[in-house]
Parts: structure tokens; C-alpha cells; sequence
């Protein structure tokens, strides 16, 4: 690896681990009472479909483009597929070329922040703040204004059109 590249991973490494170790945005405590949050496991598999259940309640990850919300190009809000709050705006989303969908921003009282190390390496998890439902990782290299990337499974999204 050269050294140019090992220095932006470096640094985009720092910027991360800084990044989850802030304390859980303002939305988890806005939250706190939400009944969503005392739902059982037998509770959200009978509420959600097998896949949106690995991925929102177990942090799993769909395959790379396979969500058909890759594909998705009108006008409207991404909401969690948990309890649809509402999480990214349409004009935040862009190709990324990672195969999943992809925003720059997200709705940031609606989402909650987490060190995830289970790569061994710090990455920053985030989640719905009602529900706690998974829904991806953000990175450091997205495109402007934010220079982020909001890493979304599909599959814990919903898509309401304007």
C-alpha cells in the first residue's frame, strides 16, 4: 500500500473513532420512552419480514445491491422499515457505487451513534433513535458539502414518495 493511501486511512480511522466516541446524538434521549423500545424479539420478527428482522434487530448486513432502493430516483423521505421514522431526505441521496443506498446526510435527531468493532477496527454505527433498529455505518468519505457517507442497508428503510 502506498503511503498516500495509508495516510488517508489513517486519518479517516481517527476521524471515525472521534466521531463515535461523541456522546449518543440528542434523538436517542428524545426517545427514551418510546414503547417501541420494550417491544420482545418474538414482537419485531412478527412486525418485520426475516430480512429487515436480521438486519434492524441483529445488525446484519444484505447483501450488496440487492436493495431495490438502489434504484430509487423520485422525490421523498427514507424512513426505518422499524418504525418509519422518517431518517433521510431524497435530495441527501447519491450513487456511491458501494451497492447500498447511500446519503450524505441524515435527519440528525432521528438517528443515534456507536463505536461497532466488530471488524476489530472502530467503525461508527448508527441506528433509528425510537426504535434502535440497525441501519448502517457512517464514513468518513462522502461527497460535499458533508464530505460523509450515511452506509444504509436497504432493507431497513422504507421509501415514502412526495
Amino acid at each position: 500500500m502506498d503511503l498516500k493511501r495509508r495516510h488517508l486511512l489513517l486519518a479517516s480511522a481517527g476521524l471515525l473513532a472521534s466521531l463515535a466516541s461523541r456522546p449518543a446524538l440528542a434523538g436517542d434521549s428524545d426517545f427514551a420512552s418510546s414503547p417501541l423500545r420494550r417491544l420482545t424479539d418474538a414482537q419485531w420478527r412478527q412486525r418485520l419480514g426475516p430480512e429487515a428482522y436480521r438486519v434492524l434487530r441483529k445488525a446484519d448486513t444484505e447483501r450488496p445491491g440487492t436493495s431495490p432502493l438502489n434504484r430509487e430516483k423520485r422525490k421523498g423521505v427514507y424512513v426505518c422499515a422499524g418504525c418509519s421514522l422518517p431518517l433521510f431526505k431524497s435530495d441527501w441521496k447519491y450513487e456511491s457505487g458501494t451497492g447500498w443506498p447511500s446519503f450524505f446526510k441524515a435527519i440528525e435527531k432521528n438517528v443515534g451513534r456507536k463505536q461497532d468493532f466488530s471488524l476489530l477496527i472502530p467503525r461508527t454505527e448508527y441506528h433509528c433513535a425510537r426504535c434502535l433498529g440497525h441501519q448502517g455505518h457512517l464514513f468518513a468519505d462522502g461527497p460535499r458539502p458533508t464530505g460523509f457517507r450515511w452506509c444504509n442497508n436497504g432493507a431497513a428503510l422504507k421509501f415514502l414518495p412526495a
